[in-house]
Parts: structure tokens; C-alpha cells; sequence
């Protein structure tokens, strides 16, 4: 073969197999600062690879795989008080995450508006020792597992999406149970999972929607009233996540809801987005 040729042939199938080698890694990318993201006349600058646009900064993408807004597991702990008729209880229920603001009135909640916020009457207290928690001859349990908001008789109850919930929440119930009540199902992404939670509109004048309903966030689920707690007119609101391997559609009586073997109470505050 005349020498050319074999040069050129040799030269082909370096290129060739140069093609089948393994691209090299990409640079981590960068956040670049506002002044130097801007471009010519003050017009935002062309961001690099992995990296968009942010007014005027280029922010990098997550890495692939990274999961995207994943909240961290919210695991149940054991509790305890006494109560008037069986002495002391026990129970599981979930805390608020620390980093969460206490302030139950830095929530948005599905009664009130921005500029006049719902007030809290009562708070949760599962997390409180036994002698701080709501108790008194007006009650018939000891504890509060969920929270009281005031509001007119007939305000719209609205659907608020909960923190990393994924999809649509479900209508699961509307029927008798802390008065005429209306349930909730909401998947959330809880550390790279799924998790069901349930929550329970109480106390109702009547209910808006009807089992099956998927309900966008805003949307009313009910009016605001007194059923079940006559003269005292307020919106109980309650959260509870679903215990592991329960099936929502299996449940046909509404008291099986709260049933500590099919939900766990959980601080509204863990799930419940930051109002503003």
C-alpha cells in the first residue's frame, strides 16, 4: 500500500476510535455574580452549560438524579397523658421540625386572607407535656391534635396545597365526624418517597365538595360554621399522616380517620406553607 494511503488510513481510524472514547467529565458549574452575568449595555449575559438565568445572576442546575424539593422524613414519636375517664394514654404523633417558625400565625391556612390573617384560638399541643395541653370540663379529650381558627359563619374554606405535595389532593370524605367534615388526601415527597397525609376540615356548615373531588388549591371545600360544637363558630384543622401500608379508599366510616392504627397526628406546622 502506498505510504500516503496507509498514513491517511491510520490517521481515520485514530479519529474513529478518538469518537468512541468516553467524553470528559463536565467542570462543576458556577453561580456567577450579578456583575459579571450582565452583558453588553446591561443586557443579561449568555449563561454557561448547566446553568439558567436568575434576574441577573446564572444559577447552576441541580445535579442529574438530585432529588427536587424533597422535604425530610417526618417520623412519629411516642407521647403520653392522662385523660379524665381512662388515665394515662399513650400515642404516637409527629413534632414540629425544629427549623419550622413556631408562630402558628406565620401559616398560610385555608380561612383568611393575606391582609387580614385567621386567627389561631387553639394550638396544637400533642408535643407539650400532659399538663399543658388543652383539658377542662369543656372537653372530651385531653390534647389537641390539630388547630382552632376564628372565622365568620359561611367564610370560604379553600384548599391550600401543603409543602412538597405531589399532584392533586383528593377528596377522601365529607360526612359526620367532628361535626359535618371534610377530608383531604395529599401525597408528599418526604426524603425521596411518597408520603399520604389527611387533612381534616372540622366543624363545618356544610360541605363543598364530595368524595372523589380533586380539588385545586384555592378552590372552596366547605363553609366555615358550628356543627358539633354549637355557639362556638371556628374551622378545627387537622393533619394526620397516613400509617404505612393503610389504603385511604379501604376506609368507609369517617372515624376511621383518626384511628391511631390508620393516622398519626401531625403539627400542622411541619406541612403547611409559610404565609406571604
Amino acid at each position: 500500500m502506498h505510504p500516503l494511503v496507509r498514513g491517511a488510513a491510520a490517521a481515520a481510524t485514530l479519529t474513529a476510535l478518538g469518537s468512541l472514547a468516553p467524553p470528559p467529565p463536565l467542570a462543576p458549574p458556577l453561580v456567577v455574580p450579578p456583575a459579571q452575568a450582565r452583558g453588553v449595555d446591561g443586557m443579561p449575559a449568555l449563561c454557561g452549560p448547566r446553568t439558567v438565568p436568575d434576574g441577573d445572576a446564572c444559577v447552576p442546575l441541580p445535579a442529574p438524579g438530585a432529588l427536587l424539593d424533597s422535604a425530610a422524613d417526618l417520623k412519629a414519636v411516642p407521647g403520653g397523658h392522662n385523660t379524665p375517664r381512662h388515665g394515662w394514654e399513650t400515642y404516637d404523633e409527629i413534632p414540629r421540625r425544629p427549623e419550622r417558625p413556631a408562630d402558628h400565625a406565620a401559616y398560610a391556612y385555608p380561612v383568611g386572607t393575606h391582609e387580614k390573617p385567621a386567627r389561631v384560638l387553639s394550638n396544637y399541643d400533642l408535643d407539650l407535656p400532659g399538663t399543658q395541653q388543652r383539658q377542662g370540663p369543656g372537653f372530651k379529650v385531653t390534647g389537641h391534635g390539630g388547630i382552632d381558627l376564628a372565622a365568620d359563619r359561611g367564610a370560604t374554606v379553600s384548599l391550600v396545597a401543603l409543602e412538597h405535595q405531589d399532584g392533586d389532593a383528593e377528596v377522601v370524605f365529607a360526612g359526620e365526624l367532628f361535626g359535618t367534615t371534610v377530608a383531604t388526601s395529599h401525597a408528599v415527597r418526604e426524603a425521596g418517597r411518597l408520603r399520604q397525609y389527611v387533612v381534616l376540615y372540622g366543624h363545618l356548615e356544610r360541605a363543598g365538595v364530595a368524595p372523589g373531588a380533586h380539588p385545586k388549591p384555592g378552590e372552596v371545600v366547605g363553609l366555615v360554621g358550628d356543627t358539633g360544637s354549637p355557639g362556638i363558630v371556628h374551622l378545627h384543622l387537622e393533619v394526620r399522616q397516613v400509617r404505612e401500608g393503610v389504603t385511604l379508599g379501604d376506609i368507609k366510616e369517617g372515624r376511621r380517620l383518626v384511628d391511631p392504627a390508620v393516622t398519626v397526628p401531625c403539627d400542622p406546622r411541619n406541612v403547611f406553607p409559610l404565609a406571604g
